[in-house]
């Protein structure tokens, strides 16, 4: 399997994302998949760099993102799954249609956007991912006032296809990070 490791990984991330909140997004992101993948006993790298890199294109193409980094990852070789992965959790976003067809791409496309609620829920309450309650994140999750891009029918998506409900998606996200 053609797949970088994870220092080459983070620093192919950091050559193409400068921005501090992508960086941190792509590597919270790894760090759920990394924990499903552990979970389900599948391969830990190849869901932490699926996740690490599946925005890496977003900065410096937003209107087509992901297309020219799905490009990249065929040029590199990179494995199938990683590339429908990231294809799948663009769902209707700039014109992507695929669905997940993999535990993988249902597992991104579960966590890519609650990893933002995450986010904007700790900017109001700066408290540590282990110390938050799986209540006040659904609390949130609700109001779409909060967050209010983070499109929360995705993120249920993405859980009825990796067959995890929306409470014990939110509990393993913030194990995953408490970490």
């Amino acid at each position: 399997m053609n797949i970088p490791n994870r220092d080459a990984a983070q620093k192919l991330l950091e050559q193409h994302v400068q921005d501090p909140y992508q960086r941190l997004h792509a590597n919270m992101v790894a760090a759920t998949m990394a924990g499903y993948a552990k979970l389900l006993n599948e391969d830990e790298n190849l869901w932490y760099i699926t996740g690490l890199l599946h925005d890496i294109d977003f900065e410096e193409h937003p209107t087509t993102h992901p297309a020219q980094s799905l490009g990249w990852f065929k040029e590199w070789q990179y494995p199938e799954d990683l590339i429908h992965a990231v294809e799948a959790h663009a769902y209707n976003y700039n014109g992507f249609t695929t669905l997940p067809q993999t535990k993988l791409a249902a597992a991104l496309m579960a966590c890519d956007e609650l990893c933002g609620i995450f986010y904007a829920y700790q900017k109001i309450n700066p408290i540590p991912f282990k110390d938050m309650k799986v209540s006040s994140i659904k609390k949130r999750f609700g109001e779409k006032s909060f967050a209010a891009k983070i499109d929360r029918g995705t993120i249920l998506r993405g859980c009825e296809l990796l067959h995890v409900d929306i409470d014990t998606h939110i509990e393993n996200i913030l194990q995953f990070l408490g970490r």
